[in-house]
């Protein structure tokens, strides 16, 4: 069946700017057999452009990027052994200098590059905004306080007779917290959107520390040569994208 060419464009916040991602994909749509493997990862390619070309302009925040993917990827191999210490990794370290670059180093104002304003970016995120991010990052933070109230956390485990016992508790605990927190927002995208939505969302997540160790790694080295912002940006940005 031939491809379902469309021209994908995206609205600012208050009408009056165009601006188009940086990906040339084609949808192929099949009655009988759904959607494809091909458009599922020209998707995926689409949430990561946009991803990048919103919110990652400033390189302090790709520094951070880049310490927190590595961090990621310790947390990674570290599961497998010990879940709850990978888990304090993931949000001590890789969680924390994520989000430190979102929140406090991401311009927040008129975006020229994408002629987007900061409200209508925050408001087509497919994934975490900064209010979505702002709830996940207050569950995690009054975690230990559910735990010192509840050392059973509702007879799951054990009460601790040592610290090392409480700090292995929550990082099994914040190890519920991260999976839960990737699998709402993929059910919820299964509603709002589509299942293929979802699905790209959540491979985005998963691999998102891989994809950041390869398009950061040089932000340091901008960063000491005085570039705080990300010019490449607006030199790939095209005119318009074909799905």
């Amino acid at each position: 069946m031939a491809p379902d060419s469309r021209t994908i464009e995206h609205t600012g916040g208050h009408g009056s700017s165009r601006f188009f991602a940086n990906v040339h994909a084609q949808v192929y749509l099949d009655d009988r057999k759904g959607i494809s493997m091909r458009s599922f990862l020209d998707l995926l390619k689409v949430q990561r452009w946009d991803d990048h070309r919103y919110y990652h302009h400033s390189r302090i925040n790709q520094t951070l990027h880049l310490i927190s993917a590595i961090s990621f990827l310790c947390a990674y191999i570290m599961v497998f052994r010990d879940p709850a210490k990978a888990a304090l990794i993931g949000w001590l370290v890789a969680m924390t200098t994520r989000q430190l670059g979102h929140f406090f180093f991401e311009p927040k104002g008129y975006d020229e590059v994408n002629q987007a304003t900061n409200e209508y970016k925050e408001e087509i995120k497919v994934g975490y905004n900064i209010h979505r991010k702002i709830v996940l990052m207050t569950i995690w933070a009054l975690s230990p306080f559910l735990l010192l109230a509840d050392p059973t956390l509702l007879g799951s485990c054990q009460p601790p007779v040592k610290p090392s016992d409480f700090i292995y508790h929550l990082g099994n605990f914040w190890l519920l917290i991260g999976v839960s927190g990737l699998l709402f927002r993929t059910l919820h995208l299964f509603f709002i959107k589509d299942l293929q939505t979802g699905l790209a969302w959540a491979t985005k997540i998963i691999t998102d520390p891989f994809h950041d160790i390869r398009l950061y790694y040089r932000a340091p080295t901008y960063l000491l040569h005085g570039q705080l912002f990300d010019t490449s940006i607006a030199q790939d940005h095209p005119q318009e994208v074909e799905l």
